[in-house]
């Protein structure tokens, strides 16, 4: 059976139809895609010009100007006693700023911290946190007030020189920007990030950028390069040393740059005789107690060898202290390397100058930024002074009329005693004295001690003053070059009161690119020796005296059974250092890379700082103090091959190594030396044979070559050395047994490749074996060391110049058992 359909049913849904009917009227229908891009672009312009992004004009972010103002409107100032932080925050958010309090007090405490802001806008009382990245203390608990350098950014804000704005509700106004007096933009900074854009720009010191504005005011067709002679870099207030102008350069001409800061260090001797690494200054941003925890993590893993101990030593008093203490016998300046590479001790500062200029944001270069800050100044002194002198104009107005009414006193008491009321006064005034509404009212409302002639005088010296001042703005605002003029000498004042010493050391030359660690590395003369076990270490070749001839010499190591120092060279700390081994592998550091030690101790092994096979040796070693590619090298092994190559293929060697020359079975590089073109190079033999040939009879040859014949060798007889021959240099020879002798290099005429040489020694019982051949200048030092660590310095010419056949003469008293082991030469540019 059919159910009936209720009646009113159907007027329910007559009614719900014609109710949809009249909601989709009014609907429109819109693309989600087109409304999505317009919503997010509205919330993005919303963030970049309300929230993240400095105007360009005062330097400052929205809170960061709300929270000033409301100090101000508080009557905040240096000189009030301080007020609680909650209750500034509160008016913040009250009046101006609508958003979370946490972000408002996070920002009022930035600008109260010494090591976050270079000039300090907020001053506060109470525990603000600290580098060590403490968290300051509840807004209840804390108090602040304005800097006076803060009062700066707010001078005559009330003389209508900046545009006001209403707040988010309506119920009150407040400045779109401040009249700051101070470039604050370019002294303090300022880092946020919008949507799709950043602005990360350092503080600078506040002389410098006076000094170029001002230099900008006088030379408004300025260079960018101009002004740089001013602005010499960033100024953190955190200090620390900022490495290369290059970074610097781009970011002041394009509005973005990168630049390195690295910490500042000491090295210091500790009570037991170990190095220790000084922190004493950070780069801006990095946390101490981060940082020390990061060294003693990476410590732990073996990324950083060689450190003792690390502690925090820093106070208030001593500012701060990170003690590094390294291990006996470690290299300072590898230590050095690896926390640069591996922490927070050297960082990359990105700069973007990014501000908004009429409200849309802008990258700004160095000039751009002092272009912006002057034409501001210039509109807000404009408009102080029109304030001025409107006020001025005003005043003058008034003293006008009470002149004249004390010219007229009598007449003026009796029309205001015959008149029915102040109304018909007023008018009566006006029309009898042809003075204005504003008159009339002040000569009613002058008090009777107005009366009497001093107050007459007053008012006339008054007047006078005001018509002076009147007439001084008036020119003001004639003449704009004037009102430059007023900028400068504001400035001058700012500069004079608040200015400061730069704190951040700015090292490297315009073009530079990279660090260079040749500013931190003292350069000196250092002795440098290896063991035959391998240990290396250098000492200061002025640790050892000269003496004459024949002598014993000093401890220069702890010789142990076959452990003594087999090699032993001297040159600058700042020299490229190559080592090749016998198998023919090379590597190169700098010296300085070296451990310095002393005279006494064993050295480090090189097999820490080189990457040597268990069984491999080193044999052979130069120095230079520029590293040049096209300079060539000539090697020479045991069985008399010799190869000359570009120093060019090396390059990559460093301290991994790569193989220079393929050997041959049984043979072993025993000697290398650096030649320059047209230089003789001369190979001497174990038996008492050099062989001279020049460098030219030799070409250069690729990595993997293999090499040529260079000297015929006698049997049983093997190379000993290969030496390049400079102009005016003489051969030194020294056998095991300390006899040894100079020869002129003239002795010996240069051949062809391939020949037996000519005697320069005959080696016998009494001589020993040759240990030891190399160039030396008249005026060069030497050094010899023996196998039982014994060291003696003499004069290259204490030793006498002879012939080939001479045996030689005693140059040191070696004891019983020890033998010569190798010989250095000491230049003697070097000695100055």
């Amino acid at each position: 059976m059919a159910v009936k359909k209720n009646n009113n049913d159907n007027t329910e849904e007559r009614k719900y139809s014609t109710l949809t009917k009249d909601i989709l009227k009014r609907v429109d229908h819109i693309s989600i895609e087109n409304e999505l891009k317009e919503s997010y672009l509205n919330y993005a312009m919303s963030v970049i010009v309300s929230r993240a992004l400095p105007d360009v004009r005062d330097g400052l972010k929205p809170v960061h100007r709300r929270i000033l103002y409301a100090m101000y409107d508080a009557n905040l100032t240096h000189d009030k006693p301080y007020k609680k932080s909650a209750a500034t925050v509160g008016e913040v958010l009250a009046r101006y700023h609508p958003h979370g309090d946490a972000a408002v007090y996070g920002t009022m405490v930035r600008m109260a911290q010494d090591f976050s802001m270079r000039y300090l806008l907020v001053d506060g009382q109470g525990n603000f946190g600290s580098v060590d990245d403490d968290p300051p203390a509840a807004m209840r608990y804390t108090e602040a007030r304005m800097t006076k350098f803060a009062e700066e950014m707010l001078n005559d804000i009330e003389k209508e020189t900046v545009k006001f704005v209403p707040n988010f509700d309506d119920s009150r106004t407040e400045p779109s920007v401040l009249p700051a007096t101070v470039p604050q933009l370019l002294v303090n900074g300022s880092m946020g990030i919008a949507i799709g854009m950043a602005t990360n720009m350092p503080p600078h010191n506040l002389k410098e950028v006076v000094n170029a504005v001002i230099y900008y005011i006088d030379h408004q067709d300025a260079e960018i390069k101009d002004l740089m002679r001013y602005v010499q870099g960033p100024d953190f207030p955190t200090a620390g040393i900022i490495y290369g102008k290059e970074g610097i350069k781009e970011a002041y001409t394009t509005g973005k740059g990168r630049i390195k800061l690295r910490a500042r260090l000491e090295i210091e001797e500790t009570k037991k005789d170990r190095e220790a690494i000084v922190v004493k200054e950070l780069p801006y941003g990095v946390v101490k107690t981060n940082l020390h925890e990061k060294i003693a993590e990476l410590v732990k893993q073996g990324k950083i060898e060689g450190v003792a101990d690390i502690r925090d030593e820093s106070s208030n008093r001593s500012g701060i202290r990170l003690i590094i203490e390294l291990k006996k016998g470690v290299a300072t300046q590898i230590v050095l390397n690896q926390l640069w590479k591996h922490t927070d001790l050297e960082i990359t500062f990105g700069i973007i100058n990014l501000a908004l200029v009429n409200g849309e944001p802008k990258v700004l270069n160095l000039k751009e930024l002092i272009k912006y800050f002057v034409d501001h100044r210039v509109e807000v002194i404009t408009k102080r002074t029109e304030y001025d002198l409107n006020q001025a104009k005003a005043k003058a107005h008034i003293l006008e009329g009470l002149l004249i009414a004390q010219a007229n006193i009598e007449e003026v008491i009796r029309i205001i005693r015959q008149s029915e009321n102040t109304e018909a006064a007023r008018n009566t005034l006006m029309s009898k004295f042809k003075l204005s509404e504003k008159q009339a009212q002040a000569i009613l409302d002058m008090p009777l001690k107005r009366l009497t002639a001093l107050e007459k005088l007053k008012i006339e010296q008054e007047l006078q003053q005001l018509r002076e001042f009147i007439a001084y703005c008036e020119d003001l605002l004639a003449h704009p070059e004037k009102i430059l003029a007023v900028i400068k000498d504001e400035l001058k004042n700012i500069a004079e009161k608040y200015g400061d010493d730069r704190r951040s050391e700015i090292i490297g030359k315009t073009n530079d690119t990279e660090i260079d660690e040749e500013d931190l590395i003292h350069d000196e003369d250092v002795a440098v020796s290896i063991t035959t076990q391998g240990f290396i270490k250098r000492v200061p070749a002025s640790s050892y005296r000269t003496q004459g001839r024949g002598g014993v010499g000093v401890q220069g190591g702890k010789s142990q059974g076959e452990h003594y120092i087999e090699h032993l060279f001297v040159a600058s700390t700042k020299d490229y250092l190559f080592i090749f081994t016998d198998r023919g592998k090379a590597f190169w550091m700098k010296v300085h890379e070296i451990p310095a030690l002393t005279k006494t101790s064993q050295g480090k092994s090189i097999k820490f700082i080189l990457n040597l096979a268990p069984d491999e040796k080193i044999t052979s070693y130069f120095t230079v103090s520029d590293f040049n590619p096209k300079q060539s090298i000539i090697m020479v092994t045991k069985m008399g091959t010799i190869k000359k190559m570009e120093l060019k293929h090396l390059e990559n060697a460093k301290k991994r190594g790569i193989l220079a020359l393929t050997l041959e079975n049984n043979d072993e590089l025993i000697g290398v030396s650096a030649v320059e073109s047209g230089d003789d190079f001369i190979m001497t033999t174990a038996s008492g044979l050099a062989l001279r040939i020049n460098e030219q009879k030799v070409r250069n040859m690729g990595r993997a070559a293999a090499g040529v014949k260079g000297i015929t060798l006698d049997d049983n007889d093997v190379c000993v050395s290969g030496n390049g021959i400079h102009k005016g240099e003489s051969l030194i020879v020294i056998t095991e047994n300390g006899i040894g002798k100079r020869l002129s290099s003239k002795q010996f005429n240069a051949k062809g490749r391939g020949g037996k040489g000519q005697i320069y020694i005959k080696p016998d019982n009494k001589t020993g074996n040759v240990v030891s051949v190399k160039t030396v200048g008249d005026k060069d030092e030497i050094m010899v060391v023996t196998t039982d660590d014994m060291t003696i310095k003499i004069k290259a010419d204490s030793i006498p110049e002879l012939g080939r056949n001479a045996k030689g003469v005693k140059i040191v008293n070696i004891s019983d058992g020890a033998k010569v082991s190798d010989l250095a030469v000491v230049p003697a540019d070097t000695e100055k």
